[in-house]
């Protein structure tokens, strides 16, 4: 297990809509232990496979006492709103109130294509919505609108948050 340096902002992988996984094989679990490996580095929530510069659909997660990963996520429910700030691990110090569902329910596979369901409410639910819209190339500022999002791109203007990597 290995911990990946993080891809930032302006690197186009975190622009590109992720592969399916298709191989159930040692690179893939390897994949996986180094996204968990990662993940665990105090502060950190979800990653997912763009972050460490992989276009595949993995993600994992480690929050309220939860550690895990799903193989080709799909968002199955949603129900509920929640509004609280949300930030990115590549988009460094830059946050902003955005609204998601209250309840999340994610359906996928694990390393051995046996299927499996995450649910989670708030921040897990947040977690969940957050890292399966980087397997589509989606970014949570991308979700903002009027004074949140302009205040969310002048954060990172005055950060000057690049392509540069980071851990």
């Amino acid at each position: 297990m290995t911990v990946r340096p993080l891809r930032l902002l302006g690197d186009p992988v975190l622009r590109t809509v992720c592969d399916p996984v298709t191989r159930f094989d040692d690179d893939l679990a390897r994949l996986v232990d180094d996204l968990i490996e990662t993940v665990r580095l105090p502060g950190r929530a979800g990653l997912a496979a763009p972050q460490i510069g992989v276009g595949l659909a993995v993600f994992s997660y480690n929050l309220d006492g939860r550690l895990g990963y799903v193989v080709n996520p799909r968002i199955v429910e949603l129900s509920g709103e929640y509004d609280g700030l949300e930030a990115c691990l590549s988009v460094p110090g830059v946050s902003a109130s955005t609204p998601r569902a209250r309840r999340a329910v994610v359906a996928g596979v694990d390393v051995h294509g046996d299927p499996v369901e995450v649910s989670g409410e708030e921040e897990m639910a947040r977690c969940l919505q957050h890292e399966t819209d980087h397997l589509q190339g989606i970014l949570y500022f991308d979700r903002l609108t009027g004074d949140e999002r302009r205040s969310a791109i002048r954060q990172i203007r005055a950060g000057q948050i690049g392509s540069r990597r980071g851990r």
